[in-house]
């Protein structure tokens, strides 16, 4: 299978490069195509984007850095659409990870949320 993962933060990195290591147990030809980090590239996922350059906090620096958000946002869409992933798998991230989740349900790529917003805070 070909998965597509997004991980914008450190703590989402590790969750997502252990569940890259089950996955690869399960299936030794997945693929990985991700945002996230140094743990996920480790497990053997492309790394499109790192989480450095995505965590922006707070209201002012997201306000400075909207056009930045919203590009990251058209970006990812238009990557996985390329990319052709048989799910997504979503970690955290809510800003940014439910708009992706919203979209790629109308686009009919099977989503998966692994460690809810919720659940995590």
């Amino acid at each position: 299978m070909k998965y597509y993962v997004v991980a914008g933060e450190a703590s989402g990195d590790l969750h997502a490069a252990n569940l890259i290591k089950r996955l690869k147990e399960g299936d030794t030809t997945a693929q990985f195509r991700a945002w996230g980090g140094d743990l996920m590239q480790q497990q053997g996922a492309e790394i499109v984007k790192h989480y450095r350059e995505l965590a922006f906090m707070g209201f002012i620096e997201v306000t400075m850095n909207l056009r930045t958000i919203l590009n990251n946002i058209s970006f990812c869409k238009q990557d996985i659409l390329a990319y052709k992933p048989d799910a997504i798998i979503l970690v955290d991230y809510p800003g940014f990870n439910l708009r992706i989740a919203a979209w790629a349900k109308q686009q009919g790529i099977k989503v998966i949320y692994y460690i809810s917003p919720q659940i995590w805070a």
